[in-house]
């Protein structure tokens, strides 16, 4: 009885060993145990180094339609998306008061014509008139020196030349002043042919209609678009991009360029133009990528992403980014030797927006390079034991 006794005793103890013992290999192979990583190694890839930056879909050539005259619009030929050419009808307005117009000046210019021709025939009556006045004045002057007739009569002969003379000049300021009113009537006549020209709006380029702005009935005046019209050849995104990611990007550099309603499309593209001013708020420099070859079908204002090419290379060494750690100025990669981690300094070179990033000096094929998370890669230290997966 008392053997059982005892038995139950040392049973219990043995359980309490037992637990005790699980815990501590448990502690051991969990919060104890060395941690988990997973081997890298330097290889040989194709890198591109790329600039991200934000934007929207823009045209650097939008030419607003609009009426020289004030009118009511009675016609509209296009509408907002269609592709128009240079020259081809796209509203036309109201004509009835500027044709009336027209006409006024049609008839005006008639009759300073018909004035000038009358003009014309009293000046070349005037010019006869006064050669016979010049004529018949020098007989009597003769006749009157010669005593056969009285001065009365040869001095009213000479007074009848020289109104015939005042004449010729009245006449030929009439003629000067019926060409001016007919030269007056032209110009008026062609101001108004140009009003009534007014009233047909063409298209002043090739393009594509971005909006319609009025519709039928409405009444026009000169200043507000009827119409936005937009070169398709330059169609390109304005993004912005941050100062601090500038060096590299220059006019000519390819793009990749990634549309909001297009996903998973890509769109080859340009630098085609780079500002120089900064936003103050933001530290961003805009960009502008054109599209290459020109987008057929686009949306002005949508979204886009960027990725300028600033640099690509061939072959090179490379790891993948998480496996790169800094210590103070230092970047470097954690190496695995006989299952501890030593720190190794490197030179990197280019990174590749699918986190490669290239590696000049310091390793070679044969280093063993851990990588973990995050939170595990900022906890380690030289000479720290290691459990490679």
């Amino acid at each position: 009885m008392n053997l059982l006794k005892s038995l139950i005793r040392h049973k219990k103890y043995m359980v309490w060993l037992i637990i005790l013992g699980a815990a501590a290999i448990l502690l051991k192979l969990t919060v104890l145990a060395p941690p988990k990583v997973k081997i890298v190694k330097v290889e040989k890839r194709d890198l591109t180094a790329q600039v991200y930056g934000n934007g929207t879909v823009e045209a650097k050539v939008v030419v607003g339609v609009s009426s020289k005259i004030t009118g009511r619009i009675v016609e509209l030929s296009v509408d907002q998306g269609d592709r128009v050419t240079r020259g081809q009808l796209l509203a036309r307005l109201e004509d009835d008061d500027v044709v009336q117009q027209q006409r006024q000046s049609e008839a005006a210019l008639n009759r300073a014509a018909a004035n000038w021709k009358v003009e014309q025939a009293n000046l070349q009556k005037a010019v006869a008139n006064v050669a016979l006045a010049e004529k018949n004045a020098r007989r009597f002057k003769n006749l009157f020196e010669k005593d056969m007739v009285a001065r009365l009569e040869a001095e009213q002969y000479e007074n009848t030349y020289l109104v015939a003379k005042a004449e010729v000049d009245r006449s030929t300021a009439a003629v000067k002043s019926a060409q001016m009113e007919q030269a007056a009537n032209q110009a008026n006549l062609g101001f108004a042919k140009s009003k009534v020209a007014d009233t047909f709006i063409y298209a002043p380029q090739d393009g594509i209609i971005i909006s319609r702005n009025l519709e039928k009935g409405a009444t026009v005046t000169p200043g507000p678009a009827i119409f936005s019209l937009a070169d398709p050849q330059m169609i390109w995104v304005k993004t912005n991009v941050d100062e601090s990611l500038m060096k590299g990007v220059a006019v000519g550099k390819p793009a990749i360029i990634a549309l909001r309603g297009a996903p998973g499309e890509q769109f080859p593209g340009q630098v085609a133009r780079l500002g120089h001013e900064s936003d103050r708020v933001t530290e961003e420099l805009e960009v502008d990528v054109a599209f290459t070859p020109p987008l057929k079908d686009f949306r002005l204002g949508e979204q886009a992403d960027v990725y300028i090419v600033t640099e690509s290379r061939q072959k090179v060494s490379s790891l993948p980014s998480a496996a790169l750690v800094t210590q103070g100025k230092t970047r470097g990669v954690w190496t695995i030797e006989q299952d501890r981690l030593k720190f190794k300094a490197v030179t990197t070179g280019i990174e590749d927006r699918r986190n490669f990033t290239e590696i000049l000096t310091g390793l070679d094929g044969r280093d063993r390079i851990a990588t973990a998370s995050l939170e595990d890669m900022a906890k380690f230290n030289d000479g720290m034991k290691v459990r490679v997966q």
